[in-house]
C-alpha cells in the first residue's frame, strides 16, 4: 500500500539555514563516491555494494588485526588506500584509521559507544565523517577534528548528496544536511517523529541519544530508522525504513532533499509493502527507477521507485542479515544469514530470474561485485571456521578460497580497496585483508 506521508514540521523543513555557495539550482551533481576506494558503508550512493576495480581471482591473506570489540558495520577506504572502521571497544579508542599495505594503525580516536554504528564515511581529500552519540564529527586524514555538529540521537552511516553535501538519519527519525567543509545545516533538520509541543507540558523526558542502538541490528521498534538510506544523486530523492511510532512493521519511505540555493527536505511517499518490515538497507538500481529490499520474512522486493508500488518478489529462502549487492545491469546478490546460501537473481522487470544457485554453501557474509564477473563473501569453513569466497558472478563457479585464521561467527560486510583489496571485519572484532 502507498500512502503520501504528512508532518507537521513539514514547514521548518523548508527553510534554509545556510545559502550554499556555488550551487546554481540543484542541476549540477557532485558524486563525491566517485574519487574511487570504497568511500561509504555501501559503496556508493545508490548502496550498490560493487566496485569498479577488476577483482582478482586468485587472492590470499596479507594481514588481519583485532580491534579489541565487536564490529558492526563495514570498513571503508579511501582513495588513496586508507581504511576507516569503527568498534565498540571497553576503553580507549573506537574509531580507528589503517594503512592498506602494511595495517599499521595510522590514528584512532575515542568517541562516545555509539560511534559502532556508524561508519566512517570518507570524501576524496580523505576527510572522515563518522557518528557518535547525539553527534555528527569529521576528521581529516591525519585523524585531526575539522567540526562537531550536535543532532538527535546517533547519526547511522551518511551518504552525500548531488550538490556535495552531507545527508544522514539518526536512529531516532531525525534527518539532517551538512556543509561538509563546515558541519553548518543547509536545512532545517527533519524529524520523522515530531518533538514534543508545548500542548505535551514541560515534565516530557527527553530521550537519551544511544536510546534503541541495541535494536537497530534486528529492525526492532525501539530504532526508528536502523539503516542508511540510497540516493539517487540527480533526482535528490532517498529511500530508507522506518519503524513509526505504533505501528507494527517498518515501511518503506521516500522523500526529497531539493539542494540549490533554497533547499528543502520534503516527502514523497511510504509503502508498507514488506512483510515484517526491513532492518536492512535499500538498494538503488542504476537508472535509479527501482528500489531493492529485503523483507524480514525471507524476500527480496523490486519497488518501483517514482510511487512505491511493488514490481515482483522473490522468496530466496531465508532471512538475509544485510543488503543486496546490485550491478548496474541488475544482477542482485543477496547478503547470507543464519541459514543461509549463495544465489544470483536478474531484474527481468516485471519478475525476477534465478540465475544460479548454492545451496551447497552456508552463506554468512554480504557480497561484493567487483568488474570482471567477479565477486567476494564469507562462508562456512568446516565446522565453525569462516573463509573469503571468490566466485564468478555469472555463475556462481567457486574460484578461490582462503580461510579467515581464527575467525568465528560471521562477518558484517564485505569491502573492496582501490587496488582489487578485500576487506571484511568479523562481528566479535577482527579486521581482515586480502590481495
Amino acid at each position: 500500500m502507498r500512502r503520501v506521508l504528512r508532518s507537521s514540521v513539514l514547514a521548518l523543513a523548508t527553510i534554509s539555514a545556510v545559502v550554499l555557495s556555488g550551487c546554481g539550482g540543484g542541476a549540477h551533481v557532485d558524486d563525491i563516491f566517485s574519487a574511487g576506494g570504497w568511500p561509504g558503508m555501501h559503496a556508493d550512493a545508490r548502496n550498490s555494494d560493487t566496485s569498479p576495480v577488476t577483482g582478482s581471482r586468485d587472492i590470499s591473506l596479507a594481514w588481519s588485526r583485532p580491534l579489541g570489540g565487536p564490529v558492526a558495520n563495514y570498513a571503508s577506504v579511501a582513495a588513496s588506500g586508507q581504511i576507516f572502521l569503527t568498534a565498540r571497544t571497553e576503553k580507549g579508542c573506537n574509531l580507528f584509521s589503517f594503512q592498506m599495505e602494511s595495517g599499521r594503525k595510522r590514528w584512532c580516536r575515542q568517541l562516545a559507544p555509539g560511534v559502532v554504528a556508524s561508519t566512517p564515511v570518507v570524501d576524496g581529500a580523505a576527510n572522515v565523517y563518522v557518528g557518535e552519540n547525539g553527534a555528527m564529527n569529521s576528521f581529516n586524514e591525519h585523524g585531526q577534528l575539522r567540526w562537531r555538529t550536535p543532532v538527535v540521537g546517533t547519526p547511522l552511516s551518511a551518504q552525500f548528496t548531488g550538490d556535495g553535501n552531507l545527508l544522514f538519519i539518526t536512529q531516532l527519525g531525525q534527518i539532517s544536511v551538512l556543509d561538509p567543509q563546515t558541519g553548518q545545516k543547509v536545512v532545517a533538520s527533519y524529524d520523522l517523529i515530531p518533538p514534543p509541543s508545548v500542548a505535551d507540558g514541560a515534565n516530557v523526558d527527553i530521550l537519551p541519544d544511544d536510546k534503541g542502538l541495541s535494536g537497530c541490528f534486528f529492525g526492532s521498534p525501539d530504532c526508528p530508522v536502523a539503516n542508511m538510506p540510497a540516493i539517487d544523486l540527480a533526482s535528490g530523492t532517498f529511500y530508507f525504513t522506518f519503524y513509526a511510532p505504533g505501528a507494527t512493521e517498518a515501511d518503506l519511505v521516500a522523500m526529497k532533499y531539493s539542494g540549490g540555493d533554497n533547499p528543502t527536505i520534503s516527502q514523497e511517499w511510504s509503502s508498507d509493502t514488506l512483510p515484517g518490515g526491513s532492518a536492512s538497507s535499500p538498494d538503488l538500481s542504476a537508472d535509479g527507477s527501482v528500489v531493492y529490499i529485503n523483507d524480514n520474512w525471507g524476500t527480496v522486493w523490486a519497488i518501483d521507485a517514482a510511487t512505491g508500488d511493488p514490481k515482483w518478489s522473490y522468496d530466496i529462502g531465508y532471512a538475509a542479515a544485510g543488503s543486496p549487492s546490485t550491478s548496474a545491469d541488475g544482477l542482485i546478490i543477496p547478503a547470507g544469514g543464519l541459514d543461509g546460501h549463495l544465489l544470483a537473481l536478474q531484474d527481468k522487470g516485471d519478475h525476477a530470474e534465478l540465475v544460479w544457485e548454492r545451496k551447497d554453501l552456508r552463506h554468512l557474509g554480504v557480497p561484493a561485485q567487483t568488474a570482471g564477473s567477479t565477486g567476494y563473501s564469507v562462508v562456512r569453513e568446516g565446522v565453525d571456521g569462516l573463509a573469503v569466497l571468490t566466485f564468478d558472478t555469472s555463475t556462481g563457479e567457486t574460484l578461490d578460497q582462503d580461510t579467515l585464521p581464527g575467525a568465528k561467527g560471521f562477518t558484517v560486510g564485505t569491502s573492496i580497496g582501490p587496488e582489487g583489496e578485500v576487506l571484511t571485519p568479523t562481528l566479535l572484532g577482527e579486521l581482515f585483508v586480502l590481495r
